[in-house]
């Protein structure tokens, strides 16, 4: 893993359809890529759950997160990290996973976090 100093993490973490941070935190990492700023896209913890492929949220009245997700790279964040402890502690097999991600570590976890100067928790 590269250094990463100077750039944003958007840290995802919570679930998709709990509360409007999900897609807050999309939203902003899709607004930085528009500004051309340089940003990565970490799913931590209950933030894996959004990768979950074909949810259907129309009976609680929201639209599919997954096609935000699915937009990451036209905004030029062609890979995005996720947490491999959540997604194992969810039961999400890494198969079904977006291509663009990238399981890692607790170790690898931190040192992602520690190279990057901004971080935006969602």
């Amino acid at each position: 893993m590269s250094n990463d100093s100077g750039q944003t993490l958007v840290v995802l973490r919570h679930s998709p359809y709990g509360s409007s941070l999900s897609r807050a935190g999309i939203d902003a990492a899709l607004a930085a890529g528009a500004f051309e700023q340089s940003v990565n896209v970490l799913f931590l913890g209950a933030g894996v759950l959004q990768l979950i492929p074909h949810q259907d949220a129309s009976d609680i009245g929201s639209k599919n997160i997954g096609k935000n997700i699915a937009s990451l790279p036209l905004y030029d964040i062609e890979t995005f990290w996720v947490d491999a402890q959540a997604t194992a502690r969810f039961g999400i097999d890494p198969q079904v996973l977006p291509p663009q991600a990238r399981l890692l570590d607790s170790d690898a976890l931190r040192t992602l976090m520690c190279n990057h100067q901004h971080l935006l928790s969602f």
